[in-house]
Order: structure tokens, then C-alpha cells, then sequence
């Protein structure tokens, strides 16, 4: 068994360069009021509201990253104090946020613990400061560093703009971004790959390689993609379908609004109407957009009484769904108002569970395989303090789950406490071309849905039962996983999924016809072709080709036409090969797609 080991250490340190960053901002800007600063999977950041309107930039940021080391240098000890709440409301008298949390804890306020990055700032059965110098302390659980000198690496990264609590009706801050390490080296690669992640970030490509845009016009996060963009998510929405059905899923199309009574049913309008679009009243009823597919499915399971030899059923569609994200989140195809999941719902026996999801776990890492993915991790989020339904149902779906994780064979932690209120789940992250993790495909398995609309089946003793549901998003959505796909190969897309596959150039405008009549007999085979027309200099053309990202630029002179032939110029090659046959480049291209291949084959002469 294979558990992936946690970043405690890590996060401690991160969450003692935050404490460090407060002091030197307090330092540095008297006056200045505290928000939150807890370490992130990256780094950490901390929120502030500066005296008298004070603007933060990059120039501030550098001259805070000089005070955090005068700190550092000092190596002061971080200590833990518990004190009451009296003493607490004294200490932060001058802190409003400080004094808000404090308050939150002693009312008992649900809200303010379900934030976890808030909860970071203090127990729920104490209040506790850490101090770090007799002039600086702060509301804090910790744990911390020893001491200040343990913080070797610290790199101050941005600042953004932070609604206290996320709550657009509260004040706005300012957050302050940065990251730590405990050696100079590991924050050297981390900054290197920072900048990787700039030059690969998806919504700059979608920009340069004409894939997509997102026009003010219609509202923020809602994408249109240009004819090249829709060829890629075409691609990739008819391999889904493609693996699906081979895989015994059956197909279903749900529309895309439904009266409310159904998502009163289902429990979203319930738990999820915030991030669902407004209502809409017509002809007396009240609809939604919908923002699942899981309560239609339900409702196609129900429509007929199943039997246990119709099980698993396995029921697939490729889902627009809507749900109105908060801006500050939005982010690109990476995080959308709209968007296009490879949504599943398997209904089950208590018996075929754990087979089922450890089919759905080795199904999961076949598809992705394909795209060249193939590091991940898992996630196991177990039952939170708050849950429905009944215990031994909960233990049971965790141990199937964590079955299927280990008969996989995938690294995995157990997220302890993180399940969703109504069921245990698998998230499985893999990493990127640069290290990176990106949430990705969801396992949830779920036993209150199918109460909450009653559906059953025959069993073999011809009585009635509650069938297991599970809940699979394969890609996530088809356009976050465009994004991943853009960021791993920096736009430089396997030429399965390329919208032009082969740009053709004549030398000159004499080598035209032979170029198109080259272009007719590669469309004869459906390869992605085009041809750039000889009304510019050659060397401009062939910049323009590979700055598309284009996988074979094919360069046609008078000998070419001659003697049938072409010069191949390959993505991430430099020097070109000449007199390649034609029919050659051809099996050569056609072999690429079905294979599927990553790379473009390398060709010799």
C-alpha cells in the first residue's frame, strides 16, 4: 500500500514566513489592520488594510522582502501562548478583524469554522498567540518553526486584491502573496517553474494560437472558441464518447433547464442555490439552468422498475452545465460559468461496488495514459463531524474506495474529514510537465440521492433495493482539461488533437499549384492541412508555422514538384530534411493520429 506522506513541515514553515511577512508590514506601515495569513499549497499569503489608502507595488514588495530578512536574521523564537478572551479582545483591541474572529469563535459561528482558512487562525476550545519578538503577535493555532532563522528562502511574489471573508460586500484588502522554502535552491526551481508557468499559461496560447476568447459581451467566464479551438475540443469530446461506449457506458442527453422541483429533490437548491444561475418564471413555473447532470440521471434510472441483471448501468453524457462562480475565481477554461463535463453516474449493488470503482480508477488512467499523463495521486476525503445518512454505510463506501486505491496501485493520502456531507470521494491529481498538480478526475460514491428519489431494483431474491450511485467526472470539463492539455505540451499539442496538422509552403508563388494539389491528396486521408500562400517571404512563413505550434511544415521548391517530394521541418527539430517522398509523410502523419502518438515520429531519409 502506497500512502503519499503529507507537507506538514513545509506548510509549518510558510505559515511562519506569513507571521514574519505581518511583522515586517506592521513595521514598515504603522497603523496597518490584520487579516488572515495562512500557508497554501504553494506558499501563503496575508491579508492587510494599509493606513491611509497606502497602494502596495512591486517596489513596497521588495523593500517588505528586505525587512522579513533583517527578521529572519534576528532569530527570533516563535512561542505559543494560550490566553482567555478577555485577554485576546485587549491584545487585538486595535485589530477589527482580529476582534471579528475572536467574536466568531466564542458565538460558536458555523460559518466562520466551515472556512478553513480562516479556522487556521485559532482552535475552537482555546485562543492562542504566537510572538515572535516583544513588539509582534499574532491570533494563531500554529504550528510554527522554531525560530526565524529556520525560514532560509522567502520570495515575496504579488499583490491582489481580497474582500475580507471572500464576501464582495465586505471591505477589500490587500493580499500579499509569497512563497518559502527551506533551501535557496528549492525556491530557484520553484521560480524557475513559475516563469515555465507563465509561458505555458492556457489563456495566453488560446490567444496567440487563435483557439478562444472570452469577449466582454456576454459576461465573464463564458468562453467562445474560434474554429481552431472547436476542432480540439471536438477531438476530444468524440475520443471521450468513443472510450465510453467500448467501455459499456450507455449514452443520455439531458436538456439543460428543469423546474425547480427537481433540484429541491436533489438537495441543490438546498446546498447549492448561490452558485446556481437566477431563476426563471414561465408559465406559472419556476426553472433553473441546471448545474448537474446527476439529478436527470436519476430520473432516466427511475423510469423504468431495473432489475440486478441490468446492473451496473452505467449511463454517460457529454453535460453543459451552468453555475455562476464568483469573479474572483474565475480563471480562464480552467474555472468557467459554463462548461462541458464528461459526466457519469454508474448505479450498482452493494456487491459490485468496489469492482466497480476500481473499473472507473483503471478507466480513468487508460484515457489519460493516451494524452501522455501518467503521474498521479489520489485524495480519499472521509467522512466529515456533519454527514447524512447511516455510519455503517459511510465505513463501507471508505473501505471500498480505499480498496480500489490500492488494488490500483496510485499513491494516495487520506483526507481526513473531507467528504462531503452526503458521501466519501476519490479526487485523483496528476502532475504536469513542470511539476505542477492539478485536480482532476472525481470518484464519489452516493447513497442519499438515490433515497431522496427513491430508486430501486429487483434483486436475486425478488425484493426490492436501494441501488449505490456513483458520481464520475472523467476530463473534469472538456475545457479545463484543454487548458491542462495546453499547459503540459505549452501548446504544443500531440497531432491527434492539433487543428492543423500540416501547413504546406511553396517557395515561391510557381510552387503554389503543386502545394494545393499536395494539400487535396492530404485531406484525401483527413489530415488537417492548410497552405500558406507564397504572398510573404518564406522565412516569415516558416517563423508564422511554428510559432502555431504546427507538428510538419512541409516546404515544396521545383524539385519537390519534380520528383514528388517535400522538405519536412518537425516540431522541435531543428534542421530540416529534405526530399521526403510524399507518400512517406503521408503513412507518416496518418500513423501519428490513430496511433495517437505524443511526439511527431521522427523521420530519416
Amino acid at each position: 500500500m502506497s500512502i503519499l506522506i503529507d507537507e506538514q513541515n513545509l506548510s509549518a514553515l510558510r505559515h511562519s514566513a506569513a507571521h514574519i511577512m505581518a511583522q515586517a508590514v506592521m513595521k514598515l506601515y504603522p497603523g496597518t489592520k490584520l487579516g488572515i495569513g495562512p500557508s497554501i499549497e504553494d506558499g501563503f499569503y496575508y491579508d492587510f488594510l494599509l493606513p491611509e489608502d497606502k497602494k502596495l507595488n512591486d517596489n513596497d514588495l521588495a523593500l517588505i522582502e528586505a525587512e522579513m530578512q533583517s527578521i529572519v536574521k534576528a532569530s527570533q523564537n516563535f512561542e505559543k501562548e494560550i490566553i482567555s478572551f478577555e485577554q485576546a479582545k485587549e491584545l487585538f483591541s486595535d485589530q477589527p478583524f482580529k476582534l471579528e474572529i475572536i467574536s466568531s469563535l466564542r458565538l460558536n459561528d458555523s460559518d466562520f469554522k466551515s472556512d478553513s482558512e480562516l479556522s487556521n487562525e485559532l482552535d475552537e476550545n482555546e485562543i492562542s498567540i504566537y510572538k515572535n519578538s516583544d513588539k509582534f503577535f499574532d491570533l494563531c493555532k500554529g504550528p510554527h518553526v522554531d525560530n526565524t532563522n529556520v525560514v532560509k528562502a522567502i520570495k515575496l511574489l504579488k499583490v491582489a486584491g481580497a474582500y475580507w471573508r471572500g464576501n464582495e460586500k465586505n471591505q477589500q484588502l490587500q493580499r500579499i502573496y509569497g512563497t518559502a522554502f527551506y533551501s535557496k535552491e528549492d525556491l530557484k526551481q520553484y521560480l524557475f517553474a513559475l516563469e515555465e508557468a507563465e509561458r505555458r499559461d492556457h489563456r495566453k496560447l488560446g490567444n496567440d494560437l487563435d483557439l478562444f476568447h472570452f469577449p466582454s459581451e456576454i459576461g465573464a467566464g463564458l468562453a467562445l472558441f474560434h474554429p481552431k479551438g472547436a476542432k480540439i475540443r471536438l477531438q476530444l469530446e468524440s475520443f471521450s464518447r468513443e472510450k465510453h461506449l467500448k467501455a459499456g457506458y450507455e449514452p443520455v442527453w439531458t436538456p439543460h433547464v428543469s423546474k425547480q422541483e427537481l433540484f429541491e429533490t436533489s438537495g441543490h437548491l438546498g446546498f447549492y442555490k448561490d452558485n446556481m444561475f437566477p431563476a426563471m418564471e414561465r408559465d406559472g413555473a419556476t426553472y433553473y439552468m441546471k448545474p448537474m447532470s446527476c439529478p436527470f440521471h436519476v430520473l432516466i434510472y427511475k423510469s423504468s422498475l431495473r432489475s440486478y441483471r441490468e446492473l451496473p448501468l452505467r449511463l454517460f453524457e457529454l453535460a453543459t452545465v451552468y453555475r455562476f462562480e464568483r469573479s474572483g475565481v474565475l480563471h480562464g477554461l480552467a474555472r468557467l460559468r459554463a462548461l462541458t463535463q464528461d459526466d457519469s453516474h454508474i448505479f450498482c449493488t452493494k456487491e459490485q461496488l468496489e469492482e466497480e470503482i476500481l473499473s472507473i480508477i483503471q478507466f480513468i488512467l487508460e484515457v489519460l495514459n493516451t494524452f501522455g499523463l501518467y503521474e498521479f495521486e489520489a485524495d480519499l476525503s472521509t467522512r466529515p463531524e456533519k454527514y447524512l445518512g447511516d455510519i455503517k454505510d459511510w465505513d463501507f463506501v471508505t473501505s471500498s474506495l480505499e480498496n480500489a486505491l490500492i488494488k490500483s496501485e496510485i499513491p494516495y493520502r487520506i483526507a481526513e474529514g473531507e467528504g462531503a456531507f452526503y458521501a466519501p470521494k476519490i479526487d485523483i491529481h496528476l502532475k504536469d510537465a513542470i511539476g505542477r498538480k492539478w485536480q482532476l478526475s472525481t470518484v464519489q460514491v452516493d447513497f442519499q440521492e438515490p433515497q431522496k428519489f427513491d430508486i430501486e431494483y429487483i434483486g436475486k431474491d425478488n425484493e426490492r433495493h436501494r441501488p449505490y450511485m456513483i458520481h464520475r467526472a472523467l476530463f473534469g470539463s472538456t475545457e479545463r482539461f484543454l487548458a491542462i492539455l495546453l499547459e503540459h505540451y505549452a501548446g504544443a499539442l500531440p497531432t491527434w488533437l492539433c487543428p492543423i496538422q500540416v501547413s504546406l509552403v511553396p517557395v515561391g508563388l510557381s510552387h503554389e499549384d503543386y502545394a494545393y494539389s499536395l494539400k487535396d491528396k492530404f485531406k484525401q486521408f483527413d489530415i488537417a492541412v492548410e497552405v500558406l500562400n507564397a504572398d510573404v517571404p518564406l522565412g516569415a512563413r516558416i517563423r508564422s508555422a511554428k510559432l502555431a505550434k504546427i507538428p510538419y511544415i512541409l516546404v515544396v521548391g521545383e524539385s519537390d514538384a519534380t520528383n514528388n517530394t517535400v522538405g519536412v521541418n518537425m516540431r522541435g527539430t531543428k534542421d530540416p530534411i529534405r526530399d521526403v517522398s510524399v507518400d512517406k509523410i503521408i503513412s507518416v502523419v496518418i500513423e501519428d493520429i490513430s496511433s495517437k502518438r505524443v511526439t511527431p515520429t521522427e523521420i530519416s531519409n
